[in-house]
């Protein structure tokens, strides 16, 4: 469905001229298919089965009138078998034990539980199918560690970044605009994604980026970003008040999708989560952890989790 039948749809359903299409429903069970065949062959007719089975027990709970289940479970079990196959060199559920299953929560610990959830669901499909004969999820719990334990950026690898979204040409605006007010400025994928033109302070070169209390000043080298992505903007000819518009986008006035955000650095080989961590995890430790909370709109506890348990070298003194 093209940006004008979608439109026009809005345009007729909100009038109360015409039923909503399928395009969601169509749209999902395309994500649904391409999830199921990026598994490996091996791995994949257990997925396709658990899906099918996801499937029936969605309809189930439709007629029942409670909350069904989200297309994301199809996801996270894609990333486990990749984990299985590429980190732990596994080829069969059989083999799939605890230390494996924690090893993989342990890459992603804010969703931990959700995907714990899921693991649990299909290990216990699994174990009824007998594809395997024990839950290697049974007995994990929710609760993960307590501390910051995401990967971050070197000092080396945010330079090579910052000379990639400063003085690359051929990198796309949206590209430079995320990554810059995420590693300058500490900028959520949320943040940026929201961000209006109306927002926006030319004379005194500020921004607002979310819940912050405070506009917040940006350097020479980000507002240069931010003028790149406002020229591509405008070559767009749209009424959108956001700042960063797609050709998707660019008819219904609506945000980019969480998909177009959650790609828009894979080809500098980074996520936006990992460089945002980078500039929280620095600004914590060598300021106070209840300014920067203050400065980022964040509650005080949010920020206890970057703090460091150990103290660098150089701020001892000297014996």
């Amino acid at each position: 469905m093209g940006s004008l039948a979608r439109v026009l749809e809005t345009f007729f359903t909100g009038h109360g001229m015409a039923m909503a299409t399928d395009q969601a429903e169509r749209l999902a069970a395309g994500r649904r298919q391409r999830r199921v065949e990026a598994v490996p062959e091996n791995l994949r007719p257990s997925v396709e089965a658990f899906a099918d089975f996801m499937m029936h027990s969605r309809k189930r709970v439709r007629r029942a009138g409670t909350r069904p289940r989200s297309d994301a479970t199809v996801a996270i079990l894609r990333d486990l078998v990749r984990f299985l196959a590429g980190g732990r060199g596994k080829q069969d559920w059989a083999l799939t034990d605890v230390h494996d299953v924690e090893a993989f929560l342990a890459g992603s610990p804010k969703a931990r539980k959700r995907r714990l959830v899921v693991l649990g669901q299909f290990f216990r499909f699994a174990r009824s199918r007998k594809i395997v004969l024990v839950d290697p999820s049974h007995g994990l719990t929710a609760r993960g560690p307590s501390g910051f334990t995401g990967a971050t950026l070197t000092l080396d690898q945010q330079r090579v970044l910052s000379r990639r979204w400063t003085t690359g040409p051929a990198v796309h605006p949206h590209e430079a605009l995320l990554g810059m007010l995420a590693l300058l400025h500490g900028a959520s994928s949320r943040e940026v994604t929201m961000l209006q033109t109306a927002d926006l302070d030319p004379h005194a070169r500020t921004t607002r980026l979310g819940d912050r209390p405070h506009p917040v000043p940006l350097d020479p080298a980000s507002w240069a970003v931010l003028e790149r992505c406002l020229a591509h903007r405008e070559a767009q000819r749209t009424d959108s008040h956001h700042v960063m518009v797609t050709r998707q986008t660019k008819s219904d006035r609506g945000l980019v999708s969480t998909a177009y955000v959650s790609h828009v650095l894979d080809a500098c080989g980074f996520p936006p989560r990992m460089i945002r961590c980078t500039r929280l995890l620095d600004l914590v430790n060598t300021m106070d952890p209840k300014l920067v909370a203050a400065a980022f709109g964040m509650d005080p506890e949010a920020t206890m989790i970057y703090l460091a348990d150990h103290v660098d070298a150089g701020r001892l003194p000297e014996r």
